[in-house]
């Protein structure tokens, strides 16, 4: 998975009125169910933002809507699960935020991080007191993993991607920390159930203040994962490398603020 580099924020959202924090609906007799009773076999096959609030304000993204509910849509196709037969199933699970949290983010990203071979939802989840962290949701609902908040109101993160990006066996994920003022590649590994930060790189960034979008992403062109963003003074795309516990950059050519990284996402 990868943040693309014309990823866009989602368009507003209607208002779903909905009153329990996590709750499940289903399609087959339109039944409820907890997530105690999801089974393992639900995988995540989709997931998305709603419920869209002025209750932050930050307006990093262009506009100062942003959204306190994450909507996963899960499939279950195995037995042992809210029906014990073996039948095709669907779902939504809904994670209600409280109000002093919101979904700070252009889009819900799916990316395997634990290796069972089912995705996860990575998120930016921004406190207002606190600001912004990057957190993983699994298919009953519940977050997994995250890493600690900013610090500071109004401070954001701008998400790269996820891959195993040495090599290791371990998924780790990228993302720019402050990408307005740090400007600075944060690598995190997702091992034993929790993320560690592994590496960091300044004057990099992906992302400039009323963009929709964030310009970032990961490619291979035959000799391993590279994170490709632009330099801090978006003169030159940069790719990234981790190797050895160190990030390593090199400028692969000048940024067009019309094509941006389109060629060299292709590996062109």
């Amino acid at each position: 998975m990868a943040a693309g580099a014309v990823a866009r924020r989602l368009p507003l959202r209607s208002r779903l009125r909905f009153t329990r924090r996590v709750w499940r609906m289903l399609c087959l007799g339109l039944a409820m169910a907890s997530p105690s009773v999801l089974a393992a076999e639900d995988r995540i096959v989709s997931a998305r933002y709603s419920e869209p609030t002025t209750r932050y304000g930050h307006a990093v993204l262009g506009d100062d809507v942003e959204y306190g509910v994450l909507v996963l849509k899960v499939e279950n196709t195995g037995p042992g699960g809210v029906f014990a037969q073996a039948v095709y199933q669907k779902s939504e699970i809904l994670i209600r935020l409280p109000l002093d949290h919101v979904f700070e983010d252009i889009a819900p990203r799916l990316a395997d991080v634990d290796g069972d071979g089912k995705p996860e939802v990575l998120v930016v989840e921004t406190d207002a007191a606190a600001g912004a962290q990057l957190a993983i949701y699994n298919a009953h609902g519940e977050k997994i993993a995250e890493t600690p908040h900013i610090g500071t109101r109004n401070r954001w993160l701008a998400p790269v991607g996820a891959a195993d990006l040495d090599g290791d066996g371990h998924v780790e994920i990228a993302y720019v920390d402050r990408p307005h003022l740090a400007k600075t590649l944060r690598i995190w590994r997702f091992r034993d159930g929790a993320l560690h930060e592994v590496a960091s790189k300044p004057g990099l960034t992906n992302h400039r203040i009323g963009e929709d979008f964030i310009t970032s992403g990961i490619r291979d062109c035959g000799a391993g994962p590279e994170l490709v963003m632009a330099s801090g003074d978006w003169r030159r795309i940069m790719a990234a490398r981790l190797r050895d516990g160190k990030v390593t950059a090199r400028d692969i050519g000048p940024f067009d603020p019309e094509t941006r990284l389109a060629d060299a996402l292709a590996c062109r």
